[in-house]
This record gives C-alpha cells, sequence and structure tokens, in this order.
C-alpha cells in the first residue's frame, strides 16, 4: 500500500473527517460576521432611507443588498449554535433547509445585485447620453424582483436535496448526503456556472472598459473617477476574497467525496476539506464586506465625507499653525531672556 493512494474494489469508504477543525473555526467567525454585519448593514440601510429623496437607481440594488444580507444574517446564531454543540442540529430538517438557503440567497443576490451595479456604473460612465433620464427608480425595482427571481430558481433544486444521512440523521448538511453527492455535484457546477461564472463576465467586461474610458478622457468629473475606481477595488476584493475560493472548492471537495466512496483516498483530501471550510467562512464574509459598497455608491455620503475631510485638514493645517507660532513665541521669548541676562551681567 503505497500511502498516497488506496484503491479497493468496492465503494469503501476512506476514513471519517476529523470535524474539529470545522467546530473550530466557523462559531468564532459567525459571531464576527453577526455582529459587524449586522451593524454595518443597518447602518447602511440607515443611510439609504435618510436620503430617500434623492435617491438614485443605483440606491434600488444597494437596497435590496443590504436586505439579502440581513436575511442571511438573521441565521448565523442557529449555525453558531450548530457548529459549537459537535454538529448537533436541533431545530427540525425544514428550518435546516431554510438556513441553507438563506446562505444561498445571500450569495447570489450579492452577486447579481452587484452585477446590476456594475452594468449601471458602465451605461453611466461608458454611454451618458443614450441612458440620460431614460433609467429611473421604477426600472431598477423591476430589474431587483427580476434577479430575486431568477436566483430563487437558480437555488430553489438544493431546497430537494437530503441534509443529512442515516449515520448522522440530527446534521444539517451546507451541501447533501453522500448518496447524492453525485447529483449534487452536476447541479453545483451548472449552478457555478449560470449564477457566478456568468455574472463575473459580465463584471468583468464592464469594468475593463470603465478603466479604458477613464484613463482615456481627461474631462471625468474627479468624484466620479474615484468613486468608480474604489467600486472596482471593492470588487475584486469580494470576488477574490469571497466568491471565487467559495466557488472551486465547494466543486473541488464534492468531487473529492465521490472519489473516496469510489474507494479513491489521498492525503490531499483531507487538506481539500479543510480548504472547503475556510472557503465557506470567506463565503459569509460578503454581508460584512458589501456595506462598503454603500459608502462608495451614496453620492450624498461621500459629499458629506468629502466636507468632513476638508474640514479635518483645515483644523489640522490651522493647529500645525498655532503650535508652530507657539513654538517661535517660545524660542523668541528664551533669546530675549538670554540677551536680558548677559546685559544685566555686563
Amino acid at each position: 500500500m503505497s500511502g498516497d493512494v488506496l484503491r479497493n474494489g468496492t465503494r469503501a469508504g476512506c476514513g471519517g473527517i476529523n470535524m474539529n477543525f470545522t467546530h473550530s473555526l466557523l462559531p468564532p467567525v459567525f459571531v464576527i460576521v453577526f455582529v459587524v454585519g449586522t451593524l454595518a448593514n443597518v447602518w447602511g440601510l440607515r443611510s439609504v432611507c435618510v436620503s430617500w429623496k434623492n435617491i438614485g437607481s443605483i440606491n434600488v440594488f444597494m437596497l435590496n443588498l443590504g436586505l439579502a444580507d440581513l436575511l442571511y444574517l438573521s441565521t448565523l446564531p442557529f449555525l453558531v449554535r450548530y457548529y459549537a454543540t459537535n454538529s448537533l442540529w436541533e431545530f427540525g430538517q425544514p428550518f435546516c433547509k431554510i438556513t441553507r438557503f438563506c446562505f444561498n440567497l445571500n450569495l447570489y443576490g450579492s452577486i447579481g445585485f452587484l452585477t446590476c451595479i456594475s452594468i449601471y456604473r458602465y451605461l453611466g460612465i461608458v454611454h451618458p447620453m443614450r441612458v440620460m433620464g431614460k433609467i429611473r427608480t421604477r426600472h431598477s425595482a423591476a430589474i431587483s424582483a427580476l434577479v430575486w427571481a431568477l436566483v430563487v430558481i437558480q437555488i430553489l433544486p438544493d431546497m430537494f436535496f437530503e441534509k443529512n444521512d442515516h449515520s448522522k440523521p440530527l446534521s444539517c448538511f451546507d451541501t447533501t448526503s453522500n448518496n447524492l453527492t453525485e447529483a449534487y455535484l452536476t447541479y453545483s457546477l451548472a449552478w457555478t456556472a449560470t449564477g457566478f461564472a456568468l455574472p463575473l463576465l459580465i463584471i468583468l467586461v464592464c469594468y475593463g472598459h470603465i478603466v479604458v474610458v477613464l484613463s482615456r478622457k481627461s474631462g471625468v468629473n474627479p468624484l466620479l473617477k474615484q468613486r468608480s475606481l474604489k467600486l472596482v477595488v471593492i470588487l475584486v476584493i469580494l470576488f477574490s476574497t469571497c466568491f471565487i475560493p467559495y466557488h472551486v472548492l465547494r466543486n473541488l471537495n464534492l468531487r473529492t467525496r465521490i472519489l473516496k466512496l469510489d474507494g479513491i483516498c489521498r492525503r490531499s483530501f483531507d487538506h481539500i476539506y479543510l480548504a472547503h471550510q475556510v472557503g465557506r467562512c470567506l463565503a459569509c464574509l460578503n454581508s460584512a464586506i458589501n456595506p462598503l459598497i454603500y459608502i462608495v455608491g451614496n453620492d450624498h455620503f461621500l459629499l458629506k465625507l468629502h466636507s468632513f475631510s476638508q474640514r479635518t485638514r483645515q483644523s489640522l493645517s490651522s493647529l500645525t499653525g498655532t503650535v508652530i507660532y507657539r513654538k517661535a513665541v517660545e524660542v523668541d521669548t528664551r533669546m530675549d531672556t538670554r540677551v536680558t541676562m548677559v546685559q544685566v551681567g555686563e
């Protein structure tokens, strides 16, 4: 037996998975995401509501983005309880499926609304005259409803897969049981292509063209240019940190589960499982990172932030000038004192 690959003629398993890493990693991460994400999204939604009269078409997508985040964040306390009690689900299988459904709804809803924001930014910068006055809030609301419908259609089949098996009846799997893994992998690959790869391609095309246009045009509003570039940075962080690792590792982990059921065992399979758990943590971070979109996309907030930074710089400049003046006065005073002492001594 080589120790690297072991093949039995039967569908024998390769031994159990050490769940200690999962039980140690996920609860604290979920707690942090729940606290930070809830506070950030409540603040973000409040900023949208306060400036509702000045709301733009993109802000409708931000509103839906925040609602999707809060929906998922509301399920995290139950998942913290689940992983803190060694994967013992106490809330029934129907609610287990609802919890997993909320995660997927948030994940793919976020990708969908970020794609809509990118398309709107593209149209506003590359084709401003064509869309001026033609895109209204009601159009954004209709597109948002369409995004929700498409996301639900994509993730609804997940509800029909078992989330436990006979050996672990009180589990709440994030994918499905072993006997349905092959079917789930097929579904997951199609899901990844339509719910992740296609939106990513659209976003790359939009922002690639935006960067080219902004680099060539000299008369672009500096605030608009800065905002667009910041949005590109945030989307790069979101996709490279939260979305890409999760989708790659989810499908890779499903494939290793199928191989293990076929009796093919490799040491790397355990590392893939551990990496998949890290990918799940990174995916849930999007609920805490998404509120950055509020900052970049909210014109009213950006103007207030710009005004505040100007006042801060002026205050610091004034304070620095006062300190320099006082030091100069102190030096002059010490010099006068020394001169007076010298004269007295004479």
